[in-house]
């Protein structure tokens, strides 16, 4: 049931301007305010993450966990980019309405 969850969440990026033709200016200023507070969010946790592994790399003396979890927010930073892109879409999309 967890992959039905992951397969459907990767099919809603953004692929196409003819999917964004096809939703309403109501539908799409939602989407955009959803994608700023997401990306507000992520960027917060990633962050927050981030300075607590390197404050435990340079404070511990075993900091095999902190080696550990310093991968995360770096893999998980390419989401930033992807939203920041589908954004720039709906925006393009919104002033062409306009």
């Amino acid at each position: 049931m967890s992959w039905d969850i992951v397969l459907f969440n990767s099919k809603q990026k953004i692929e196409s301007v003819a999917e964004l033709d096809e939703k309403s200016t109501e539908k799409l200023e939602g989407e955009l305010r959803g994608l700023k507070i997401i990306n507000g969010a992520i960027i917060g946790v990633l962050s927050v993450l981030f300075i607590v592994c390197i404050y435990g790399l340079s404070k511990k003396d075993d900091n095999g966990i902190f080696n550990a979890l310093i991968v995360v927010p770096i893999a998980l930073s390419a989401i930033i980019p992807v939203n920041f892109g589908n954004m720039k879409k709906i925006k393009a999309e919104l002033e062409s309405r306009k």
